[in-house]
């Protein structure tokens, strides 16, 4: 996606500098062209990682599409370069170059989906049942066999904690407990699901539990 001609629009943050902070007002959206931002979002009394964002992924879009409050704080991982716009040039942008504006709305729809999906995640209370949806979450984006119900993921245990929001440590221990249980084969960098649809089942039970416990 060439975006030279935006260059006017790039800005630069410090390893550690805060973008911006959650429930703040926000009228501008960046496109991350050089390194690392983490989103992080205050869930109870804890602050927990949502993404690590990388070169080529927008952020904070939602200001843009609904006027809303920032919904996470975005923070600079290292020397950080990014294209800024705001609601008056992102209408330039989509008036003089239809083809990148179609891709940047694909982009927005994804990322949208992407942030929803994971912060369901986050809300399970039960840490197995949090492990268990971001297997359902990855199998989302595989070609569904009905007549196979095992499900193979080239990930590993960090890569889990990330999108389930937990230590490496505990995860680890939850995806041990789970092999134990035959539930998945774990090879370091692969896992074998070994029944996604009694994932699901599992997951939808704790979720159900934990709805009807809050309407107590």
């Amino acid at each position: 996606m060439d975006l030279s001609q935006f260059e006017r629009f790039a800005v630069h943050f410090h390893k550690g500098q805060l973008i911006f902070c959650e429930y703040e007002p926000g009228d501008t959206f960046y496109l991350i062209q050089k390194g690392q931002v983490k989103i992080v979002k205050i869930m109870g009394d804890v602050e927990k990682t949502i993404d690590i964002l990388q070169p080529g992924e927008i952020f904070g879009e939602m200001a843009i599409l609904e006027e809303a409050p920032r919904s996470a704080t975005a923070i600079a991982m290292d020397e950080v370069k990014m294209l800024e716009f705001n609601r008056a040039n992102f209408e330039i942008l989509m008036k003089g170059n239809p083809q990148i504006a179609l891709k940047l709305l694909k982009l927005f729809t994804k990322r949208i989906y992407d942030q929803k999906r994971r912060f369901m995640i986050l809300t399970l209370e039960d840490e197995e049942a949090r492990v268990g949806d971001v297997f359902l979450m990855l199998s989302e984006g595989k070609p569904a066999d009905p007549d196979n119900d095992k499900r193979e993921f080239h990930t590993t245990a960090d890569d889990i904690a990330h999108w389930a929001g937990m230590s490496p440590e505990k995860t680890q221990e939850i995806l041990n407990h789970f092999a134990t249980q035959r539930r998945i084969d774990w090879f370091g960098n692969k896992i074998v699901v070994r029944n996604i649809n009694e994932i699901s089942r599992f997951v939808q039970s704790r979720r159900k539990y934990q709805n009807v416990k809050g309407d107590i």
